[in-house]
């Protein structure tokens, strides 16, 4: 059971559990700080709820970055883990992120068991999810809001260093949210509602 089988097994139970909302976006592999780090699934709708994969294969070398980066910018994590690192992992994360271990039934099936429910994340980072904006995304939420001169041919950072000059937090995130939800553009391997063209 590694990573793959984990994330196929995850990505349909969310599917289903998704099925009959148009407002809700599954994205695998969603990159962050321009693809400094990326985690395995994101269910995008009325929050931004984060999916980090270990399996039993995989080593835990990476998790303190990861979840340094991921902390600033999901309003909800919860970790999916095989046995074998649940107890160090669990070490390694904050309090409100929920933990659910992934095992094999005796048909191979997976199953997830629900060890700790998420929390909402107590200390997000206005800047760090303004910058799961694209370039074009960003310059067009400032024109929205009257924002936008000076700042056009101006570097990544100047552009979102304008927006939270100018945005509060929750509105920041509330437009991050609905333009992931809305992107056409993503690569391959971000799922859709058929529903939701």
């Amino acid at each position: 059971m590694n990573d793959y089988h984990i994330r196929a097994a995850l990505k349909q139970k969310l599917s289903k559990q998704y099925a009959n909302d148009p407002h809700t976006s599954i994205i695998e592999e969603l990159g962050l700080r321009h693809g400094e780090v990326r985690i395995d699934l994101a269910v995008v709708n009325g929050s931004l709820h984060g999916y980090e994969l270990k399996s039993d294969k995989d080593t835990l070398e990476r998790l303190p970055n990861q979840a340094r980066i991921y902390n600033s910018i999901f309003d909800r994590i919860t970790l999916v883990v095989g046995c074998k690192h649940a107890y160090e992992a669990i070490k390694l994360i904050p309090e409100w992120w929920g933990i659910k271990i992934a095992e094999q039934d005796l048909r191979k099936n997976i199953c997830f068991h629900n060890i700790r429910n998420e929390r909402m994340n107590p200390s997000p980072d206005a800047l760090s999810i303004a910058k799961l904006l694209w370039r074009d995304e960003a310059i067009a939420f400032l024109d929205e809001i009257n924002s936008a001169d000076g700042v056009r041919s101006k570097t990544k950072a100047e552009i979102y260093k304008r927006i939270i000059e100018k945005v509060d937090l929750q509105t920041i995130r509330i437009k991050v949210r609905e333009q992931l939800r809305t992107r056409k553009n993503w690569r391959f391997d971000v799922q859709r509602k058929s529903n939701d063209d």
